[in-house]
């Protein structure tokens, strides 16, 4: 194994994102930006695979519509190689495909490799869907929710958590690996490493550097609207002679609403 691609995606740290209270609108307007958890795994878990095995490149790629640098920064920090950020304005509004899309051409462009890291889902968007669609654009085997990957010469296995059982499937390389948030933890870079990534290369190409067709990033999935859910609180007092009565009478206005059942 020679190099492994890691797909980062620029996010909003939904934990400091605000709601407007009136329309219950998301205020994503100057919102905090980061590597999208998932994808921070996908890349630590390449930093692992290359400290066991040894002499492998690894490239990140990250689609956005805006300047990335300092998230990219922070991901040659931890380890990897060579950053590829594909920036246009005209990405503002791509959908799932389209990103998938993007993320194909830029790795047709990039050459050869024999792995696809990417994080299972993102948080802001949690779609779920651009892992999928890469591999099917690339013609590639996919593994995905994966927890523990091990590498075997040209062969890739990974254990992958189900509802109610674990499944451990192998795959030829080149695939493409999906993982979730329990196959690590994500190192946090030293001075000497954010030192060091400072050096490292960030490659900018355009959606004309990849001569990118404009239907191709035209949306098929409409998003009609973005609500932050109603939090309203009914305010009911439960009171009573004694602590038996009123866990009694807890039980009953619960039944009564629903949330247990009877």
């Amino acid at each position: 194994m020679n190099r492994i691609i890691v797909c980062l995606k620029q996010a909003i740290d939904v934990s400091q994102l605000k709601v407007d209270p009136a329309t219950r609108q998301l205020i994503t307007a100057g919102a905090a930006k980061k590597i999208s958890d998932f994808d921070k795994n996908a890349l630590e878990e390449a930093i692992r695979i290359k400290e066991k095995i040894g002499n492998i490149e690894i490239l990140t790629v990250t689609v956005t519509a805006e300047d990335a640098k300092t998230v990219l920064r922070e991901a040659l920090a931890m380890g990897a190689d060579k950053a590829y950020m594909v920036n246009d304005p005209s990405f503002k509004d791509i959908d799932t495909l389209g990103t998938a899309y993007i993320l194909a051409e830029t790795i047709k462009k990039i050459g050869n490799f024999d792995l696809i890291l990417c994080g299972e889902t993102s948080l802001d968007s949690f779609s779920g869907l651009v892992s999928s669609r890469l591999a099917e654009l690339l013609g590639l085997p996919q593994i995905t929710s994966v927890r523990k990957i091990s590498v075997e010469g040209d062969a890739v296995s990974a254990e992958r958590a189900l509802e109610d059982s674990i499944e451990t499937v192998k795959a030829k390389t080149p695939a493409l690996i999906a993982v979730t948030r329990e196959i690590n933890q994500p190192r946090i870079p030293s001075l000497m490493m954010i030192m060091k990534a400072s050096k490292k290369e960030i490659i900018t190409w355009t959606a004309a550097d990849l001569n990118l067709p404009r239907e191709k990033l035209d949306m098929k999935i409409e998003v009609k609207e973005v609500l932050a859910p109603k939090t309203e609180r009914k305010r009911v007092k439960i009171t009573g002679e004694s602590a038996q009565e009123i866990a009694e009478r807890l039980v009953k206005a619960l039944m009564e609403e629903g949330v247990i059942g009877r």
